[in-house]
C-alpha cells in the first residue's frame, strides 16, 4: 500500500514526514519508547517478542506512520518491531557503498567518525539514534544482559550487510516474494499480505525465543565489531549529532 513504511526505502518514508526532522518516527517512538521503560528488559533486542503483537504493531505502522506506541506493550515487542523495521529496508543503513569502507574502519574511532559522514543525512542520523539507544541498553547489562557486544551480535546483520547477503533471519520480519533485490529493481511498494502473514508461521514457537544468528551465512564479525564500536565509542564518533533530551 502507498502508505507502508516497511520495506520501503527509508528516504521515501522521511520525505512523507514532517521536515523537522530526518529520522523514520516509528524508530524515534519505539527509541521514546524503550528509554522511559524498557531499558531494564530482559534479553531487549535478542528476544524476538510476541509475533501477534508485533505483527499487529507493524500494520498499525504500515496505515499510519505517525500512529502512536500502544500503552502497555512489553518494551521486548517495542524492540523487535525496531528490528522489524530495519530488517525490511531494501539497503542496510550503513548502505552497500560504504560497507568496505565502514567495516574497514572499525579500529579506528578518527576514520570511521569521517567515513559515516559519507552516509545520506538520513542514514547518518537513523544510524546515530539506533546507536545511541543501544549505548543506553548497555549501560543496564547488569538488569537487561544485553552488553554492547551481545547486541552487537544481534543488530549488526539488520544495520550492515552486503549486498545480497542479507540474513536468512530476517524473512521472519520481512516476507518479500523476491529476495535479494538489486538497487536497480528494488520494489518500493512491498507486498502488504506478506506483512499481515506476519504471525501465521511458528506461532507455536516460544514468544520470547531468540532469534537464531545460524542462518546460513558465515558470521561477519567485522559487521559486529563494527557496531560495537559504535557503541561503545558513539558520542566521540557522533559529535555533530543532533541532542535529544535523552540523549
Amino acid at each position: 500500500a502507498s502508505t507502508d513504511v516497511f520495506g520501503v526505502p527509508i528516504e521515501d518514508t522521511v520525505q512523507r514526514q514532517p521536515p523537522s526532522w530526518p529520522i523514520p518516527h516509528i524508530l524515534v517512538k519505539c527509541a521514546d519508547y524503550l528509554i522511559l521503560s524498557g531499558l531494564n528488559s530482559l534479553d531487549l533486542f535478542k528476544s524476538e517478542g510476541d509475533k501477534k503483537v508485533v505483527q499487529k504493531l507493524v500494520s498499525l505502522y504500515n496505515q499510519d506512520l505517525n500512529a502512536s506506541l500502544p500503552e502497555g506493550v512489553n518494551p521486548v515487542d517495542v524492540a523487535a518491531l525496531a528490528k522489524c523495521y530495519l530488517a525490511s529496508l531494501p539497503e542496510p543503513l550503513t548502505t552497500f557503498e560504504l560497507y568496505n569502507e565502514i567495516r574497514g574502519a572499525r579500529s579506528s574511532i578518527h576514520a570511521m567518525r569521517n567515513i559515516l559522514k559519507k552516509l545520506p543525512t538520513v542514514n547518518y542520523m537513523t544510524l546515530e539514534l539506533i546507536t545511541a539507544l543501544l549505548l543506553h541498553v548497555s549501560q543496564k547489562s547488569l538488569l537487561n544482559k544485553m552488553d554492547a557486544r551481545s547486541l552487537a551480535m544481534e543488530m549488526a546483520p539488520i544495520i550492515m550487510w552486503q549486498k545480497g547477503r542479507k540474513p536468512e533471519y530476517c524473512r521472519q520480519f520481512w516476507n518479500h516474494p523476491s529476495k535479494n533485490l538489486s538497487k536497480k529493481n528494488m520494489d518500493p511498494t512491498p507486498n502488504y499480505n506478506a506483512w499481515d502473514m506476519l504471525a501465521e508461521e511458528g506461532e507455536s514457537v516460544d514468544a520470547s525465543s531468540p532469534i537464531p544468528l545460524d542462518d546460513g551465512l558465515p558470521v561477519d564479525f567485522g559487521a559486529i565489531d563494527v557496531i560495537q564500536c559504535l557503541i561503545e565509542h558513539h558520542n566521540a564518533i557522533f559529535t555533530d549529532a543532533n541532542e535529544t533530551v535523552w540523549r
